[in-house]
């Protein structure tokens, strides 16, 4: 369960970049200059390479090609019969960006959004395609998060993610095998099933931050320590995380279940309005996780402080215990002569010193009893 805690209390952003110290918020940094001309495509440094996958399908069949060259990516559909997928993972280049953008007449700004991934999750209509920018929680048990970009229109899907890893499989799966009704809806069915999928990517990674919350909510209790308090700040940190993904993505479906969008149509948007719900939830969720996460300090200190009264009582206690056995020998510390009677003559006596052990004996027993008595040293 430690390694529960531990895991879910990190937040990594690459495993494969170096690790930088801890930020209580992320540092948003801009690669574009001030006063750089909109539509600009400043890739990431960092960003992983990018390559290219697709799907063509329609009831009937499908064609499935990976890593394939943006000159050989196939004309966009002209019906609805017919989807063409194209899903782009990584995002370092910049020209094979440009490059599809041109050929399947994608906005130079949202275009721009794609590169900069540290966009809010938002949806955004042009002339003749729509934009949706999401964060996908990365599979495993952190609470990292990565911006997935999707593109609608006529019998087109264009999804462009930072990195390898997604919750998508499940639906390139029903794509293959024809499961369910992808196969025979049009794009905006797809997009519906992405946007499901994202949703659907949270709730693991809650069940393993529940799982940490209730696990260091009981070693808080039973053993607190203070490495406690950095994992109860982590877990905030992530929850915070989260909420910031997950809390925009309700108002985007709220404006697509509101909005008079041509490339939705209405039996999507009952799907749709089953994702808003999920949403919903998720968003409960998180707030329950964050106001369980806040407690902890409170039961922290809690229980330091009733630790401390332990300590104190039992100190207390030894310490009125050896009080009358303290002042027993002290009283015949004193160097007093023997030869008057009323100097201390049981110094001279025989069993002088069985009796002052009897004493300071049953001083103790005495005080152990009547404190177990009155319950300081247990029931």
């Amino acid at each position: 369960m430690q390694s529960i805690i531990n895991a879910w209390s990190r937040n990594i952003k690459n495993s494969r970049r170096p690790q930088q110290p801890k930020r209580p918020f992320p540092r948003l940094k801009r690669r574009d200059a001030p006063g750089t001309p909109p539509g600009s495509l400043i890739a990431d440094p960092d960003a992983q390479s990018s390559s290219i996958h697709y799907f063509l399908f329609d009831a009937d069949q499908v064609v499935e090609q990976r890593n394939c060259p943006a000159t050989q990516l196939p004309p966009p559909p002209l019906t609805d019969q017919k989807v063409l997928w194209i899903d782009v993972v990584g995002l370092a280049d910049s020209d094979l960006i440009q490059a599809i953008g041109n050929s399947f007449g994608l906005h130079h700004l949202a275009l721009e959004d794609v590169v900069n991934v540290h966009q809010r999750p938002k949806v955004e209509e042009y002339e003749d395609h729509v934009y949706i920018v999401l964060r996908m929680a990365s599979p495993g048990t952190t609470a990292d998060t990565e911006q997935v970009s999707i593109f609608l229109s006529k019998g087109l899907v264009i999804t462009f993610q930072e990195r390898l890893g997604d919750c998508f499989e499940p639906v390139r799966q029903r794509i293959r095998q024809g499961k369910g009704r992808i196969r025979s809806k049009p794009a905006d069915y797809l997009v519906y099933a992405l946007i499901d999928a994202t949703i659907d990517g949270y709730f693991p990674v809650l069940d393993v931050g529940g799982e940490a919350l209730a696990a260091l909510e009981d070693e808080i209790v039973i053993n607190p320590k203070p490495t406690h308090i950095e994992h109860v700040h982590n877990l905030k940190r992530n929850l915070l995380a989260l909420r910031r993904a997950i809390w925009p993505t309700r108002d985007l479906l709220s404006v697509i279940l509101r909005d008079d969008m041509p490339l939705v149509s209405d039996g999507t948007r009952i799907y749709l309005r089953d994702v808003h719900d999920h949403t919903v939830q998720l968003i409960d969720i998180v707030e329950t996780y964050r106001e369980i996460a806040s407690g902890l300090v409170d039961a922290y200190l809690s229980s330091q402080s009733t630790r401390l009264n332990e300590v104190m009582k039992l100190l207390t206690i030894m310490s009125t215990v050896f009080l009358p056995l303290t002042f027993v020998t002290g009283l015949y510390g004193m160097n007093f002569d023997t030869s008057s009677p009323w100097n201390m003559p049981e110094l001279g006596w025989r069993f002088g010193y069985v009796f002052a052990l009897l004493i300071m004996a049953g001083a103790g027993v005495g005080l152990i009893y009547l404190f177990w008595r009155r319950g300081w040293l247990g029931r």
